[in-house]
């Protein structure tokens, strides 16, 4: 699913990718017109998960309710940091280890802001997108607490 809006604030894009996460594509469809500044996130799976080997995340996404909450928090960081362009997306479904799971791409005229701002979208996805995660390693699996 995509949607782009352009508002007075800013532009937002989201993308839910249930295939592999292309975040490059994902950066290109980022507006930088006025900006001296582009600062990306890119959260991959990691291969092990203390002793174990991580053979993959099994993401769960309340669908009708991701893409509204991340145009929100996007909207937020606009408003907060000034920032003038926000690109997101995350996956849903499995991710094995290595494969990228969430990207952020920020543009704002200045760096400060958007390292704030790509910062604050982050952590803020993490406590409110309706996103549940099961970790699949070599000792077993697990529900992960917390959204994200």
């Amino acid at each position: 699913m995509r949607s782009l809006r352009v508002s007075m604030s800013g532009t937002i894009l989201i993308e839910e990718a249930p295939k592999i996460l292309d975040d490059v594509a994902l950066k290109s469809k980022l507006p930088t017109e006025g900006c001296g500044a582009v600062v990306s996130f890119l959260g991959i799976t990691r291969g092990k998960e203390g002793d174990a080997d991580v053979l993959r995340l099994e993401f769960d996404a309340w669908q009708e309710q991701l893409t509204p909450v991340l145009h929100s928090l996007a909207e937020q960081a606009i408003s907060k940091f000034g920032v003038l362009a926000i690109a997101m997306a995350h996956r849903v479904g499995s991710v094995g280890p290595q494969e990228p799971i969430v990207a952020i791409h920020v543009g704002s005229p200045h760096r400060k802001e958007a390292f704030q701002a790509c910062e604050w979208l982050i952590d803020e996805l993490k406590k409110q997108a309706p996103l549940w995660k099961k970790e699949v390693t070599s000792a077993g699996e697990s529900w992960k607490a917390g959204l994200g």
